[in-house]
């Protein structure tokens, strides 16, 4: 007994008397109420999207077949899922015996970090602008004291009591 209709409207009267067979026999499948329905939601939204006519020998074979291929689609999303994952916390964090532990700091320490860096803006902001620039260059840029010298036009021996004086006053400011 074939079935042709347009548009998949008698599917559609065929999926309605039949939808909590569907759901008996995903839920079996899914192990899950809730994972069956919206299995069998999505064979509604499949259904409903078609719009040609279709001959179809057994209507309730397509249908658990549509449902099974929807069902294995979303199992393989899922397993794609838990790899991604999966890979991704294995390369956060470091396992020693079955306890992980994480690259991350905790939250506590990250605060602590942000305040300190904090404190440490201020007090870089303090100096004055000549002995900023000489602890900028030679920190932050990686410059040697004689690159920044001839960056700057000064001796050696004023980068380094720039840097003395910086250091001081960075040290005397932060705990």
């Amino acid at each position: 007994m074939g079935l042709q209709e347009r548009g998949g409207t008698a599917l559609i009267r065929l999926y309605l008397e039949r939808r909590s067979d569907l759901v008996r026999f995903f839920t079996m499948r899914l192990r899950s109420v809730a994972a069956a329905e919206d299995l069998v939601q999505d064979i509604y939204v499949r259904l409903s999207g078609l719009d040609q006519p279709t001959e179809i020998q057994n209507p309730m074979a397509y249908l658990y077949r549509l449902g099974s291929n929807l069902m294995l689609d979303r199992l393989r999303g899922e397993r794609r899922t838990a790899h991604r994952d999966g890979a991704w916390l294995d390369s956060q964090t470091t396992r020693i015996g079955t306890e992980e532990i994480s690259a991350e700091p905790s939250a506590e320490a990250a605060v602590a970090a942000r305040q300190r860096l904090a404190l440490l803006t201020a007090a870089i902001a303090e100096l004055n602008p000549q002995t900023q620039r000489v602890f900028r260059m030679h920190k932050f840029e990686g410059l040697s004291h004689p690159e920044v010298a001839a960056a700057l036009g000064i001796s050696r021996s004023a980068v380094e009591k720039h840097m003395m004086a910086a250091l001081k006053h960075l040290l005397g400011r932060l705990p």
